[in-house]
């Protein structure tokens, strides 16, 4: 049902496309972008600022792999000039129509292009063969930025140099969250250094900050957690001694809850440190609502819970 509900989405979004040859700018004569992700349509505002229309297709909570695409969001994509989405599967059937776009002329693109797939993770979950989560390694989303910033630049050159000067702001800001949050981390010894979430979304965080990343579910939320891994993580929990494990904004929490239910039952103690955010970042106009305001609260709390 799925794989025909997005032949129909895309074959809606071909035959409007077909309709609109020239989408191009609004009457205020600013690009339209569309993005997928909070943390693409964070990054956007941050190198587009005025000089671009910025319309993310999801929302603070949202789950990328599970998304469906809305009548709303159809036309959204039909009136784009440009589309970033994550890639790598992170949007699942919704790359198909991305990838179906492009080949009518439409410019998509995907982020984690900036990116050598030699330095990613692999992982069985996707068809990609690797793990999506890319925005939890700061320099990373510093190539990121970089790439989104020339894309822009080729389609809006006579703004090229407003993106050019807020790329390299931004750019700043990235290496000193960075900096920030190494600083914070070193608080925390180096054996409690062990994050048990609702899925595999931190990989990226734990190799860049030497964490030992276990997620309950696999790398995408539409594997489900079984009896036997509740059963065998409860028992690394308390072999390990963990203090906290965490739920996620864009996870339902009754997985962790019942985690923390199979490890109290073996009267070892652990509390749910927090909520995390992993695929969406929090309400907008909050500072969670932000890429580094995000990234900060996440770790002071990861940080807090486990010290």
């Amino acid at each position: 049902m799925k794989k025909i509900t997005y032949i129909i989405v895309g074959a809606v979004i071909l035959s409007l496309f077909a309709c609109k040859t020239d989408a191009k700018k609004t009457k205020n004569g600013k690009l339209n972008v569309v993005t997928t992700t909070t943390m693409i349509t964070d990054l956007l505002y941050n190198i587009g600022g005025d000089a671009i229309n910025v319309v993310g297709l999801m929302g603070s909570g949202v789950d990328p792999h599970l998304y469906k695409a809305s009548e709303g969001d159809v036309t959204k994509l039909v009136e784009a000039d440009i589309v970033f989405y994550g890639g790598l599967h992170l949007e699942g059937k919704l790359v198909e129509v991305f990838e179906k776009m492009e080949h009518t002329g439409k410019k998509t693109v995907a982020v984690s292009d900036a990116l050598d797939k030699k330095e990613l993770i692999g992982s069985e979950y996707f068809a990609s063969n690797y793990d999506p989560h890319i925005w939890f390694n700061v320099t990373f989303w510093k190539q990121i930025t970089a790439y989104v910033t020339n894309e822009l630049k080729k389609l809006d050159p006579k703004n090229a140099g407003v993106y050019e000067e807020n790329s390299k702001a931004y750019l700043e800001k990235l290496t000193k969250l960075d900096l920030d949050l190494r600083e914070t981390i070193s608080q925390l010894s180096k054996e409690k250094r062990i994050l048990v979430t609702a899925h595999d979304a931190f990989n990226y965080f734990g190799k860049s900050y030497g964490f030992n990343v276990v997620g309950l579910q696999g790398i995408s939320t539409a594997t489900e957690a079984g009896v036997q891994d509740v059963q065998e993580l409860s028992k690394f929990i308390i072999d390990n001694k963990v203090k906290a494990i965490f739920v996620e904004t864009s996870v339902p929490k009754r997985t962790i809850e019942a985690l923390q239910a199979s490890v109290q039952s073996k009267n070892h103690n652990v509390t749910i440190g927090g909520t995390l955010y992993s695929d969406a970042l929090g309400d907008k106009g909050t500072v969670e609502g932000t890429y580094l305001g995000m990234f900060k609260y996440n770790v002071t709390t990861i940080v807090n819970a486990l010290k």
